[in-house]
């Protein structure tokens, strides 16, 4: 990139100065993270006792089945 190209171009409208200098003012005041955070770890706690289950199958005994043990 030279020193001659601008850092920023309009491709659609006509905005006046200050609709620039505000575009410009917002992102150089908008803060960028240093790095992307990690998630975070949920605990054995907090997770519950049961893993998530995938539904229950629709069918005759579906109620008798969604009462029995996995």
């Amino acid at each position: 990139m030279s020193a001659e190209e601008p850092l920023f171009r309009v491709v659609h409208g006509t905005p006046t100065a200050e609709e620039l200098a505000a575009l410009v003012g917002a992102i150089v005041v908008h803060p960028r993270p240093a790095t992307i955070p990690a998630r975070p770890t949920v605990s054995a706690w907090a997770r519950g006792a049961r893993p998530a289950s995938t539904g229950h199958a629709a069918g005759p005994d579906a109620w008798r089945a969604s009462g029995l043990p996995r």
